[in-house]
């Protein structure tokens, strides 16, 4: 298929690059200058075109471009007379609902969403992490998630189909997964070096390696250890203690995952009541 690319950003360039190994042709690219740089690295001798002008060259067009403007985007497109009927458009975000492809879709073009369960923090990691990874497909038409289907493959990924109602928690579960994993391992950095370490993360990174590797293996209930799984009341007041006193902000977290992780131990049949009631207490008393 002939595939443009809208907004080359990291995702965007990197699935492009996967698609034209595949067989498929990347026909055109637009975006900031930034975008350019991009293409020119990875996609040489790929026109970089107006967005319109990019999408009209295309059988699929690829929006790449940040959630709040993929309607902008895909406007500007509609209003340059870049789709054409029969054709696909698809954005790659994993919250924004297929109405921002409504201006797409008003003209005929059949609209999905295809999103990479998988952090790409550059062009050539995505390269590398893409494949493999699970694709989510939302589509409102059987052709759309056929078209979403063979590119997700074609690229090396695993599609699923992803019902339009169900994205954003979809999507808030991929942000507990990834990015609040990496806030809470910043949390733990700032606070090992209010403990006195003066380089925490090589320090603390078997510790976490082991403890995702013990998630993947064996599961999140399996996995869980520490004081609250423990229900061992007297260590989690004297964290929430030495908490306040040397790292105050961080006790609304602590109280927040501490109550999360008690429903965890509870529910995996790790914890008695009796033991939850002792550590709800404390927490009670720092809420």
């Amino acid at each position: 298929m002939d595939v443009a690319v809208v907004g080359a950003g990291r995702v965007g360039t990197a699935l492009a690059v996967l698609l034209g190994r595949a067989g498929h042709r990347v026909v055109a690219a637009s975006g900031r200058e930034a975008s350019r740089a991009r293409v020119e690295s990875w996609l040489p001798g790929v026109p970089f075109l107006p967005a319109a002008e990019a999408a009209r060259a295309a059988e699929v067009v690829l929006l790449g471009v940040p959630d709040d403007v993929i309607p902008v985007v895909c406007e500007e497109i509609a209003d340059g007379g870049g789709f054409r009927e029969g054709r696909f458009a698809t954005h790659l975000s994993g919250a924004a609902p297929l109405l921002a492809l409504g201006p797409a879709r008003a003209v005929g073009v059949h609209v999905l969403a295809m999103h990479p369960m998988q952090t790409v923090p550059e062009v050539e990691a995505g390269i590398e992490r893409l494949p493999g990874a699970h694709v989510a497909v939302t589509a409102w038409d059987e052709e759309g998630f056929a078209c979403g289907e063979r590119l997700a493959r074609d690229a090396g990924g695993h599609p699923f189909r992803l019902p339009e109602e169900r994205k954003p928690l979809y999507h808030a579960a991929a942000v507990f997964c990834s990015n609040y994993l990496v806030v809470v391992e910043g949390l733990a950095e700032r606070l090992f070096r209010r403990a006195g370490l003066e380089d925490p993360v090589p320090a603390f990174a078997p510790l976490a390696e082991a403890t995702l590797a013990n998630v993947l293996r064996a599961g999140p209930a399996a996995a869980l250890t520490g004081p609250v799984a423990r229900g061992d009341a007297g260590t989690v007041r004297r964290n929430l203690e030495a908490l306040w006193a040397h790292a105050p902000e961080a006790v609304p977290a602590y109280v927040v995952l501490a109550e999360s992780a008690l429903d965890l131990a509870v529910r995996a049949g790790r914890l008695a009541p009796e033991a939850r009631s002792g550590v709800e207490e404390v927490l009670e008393e720092w809420r």
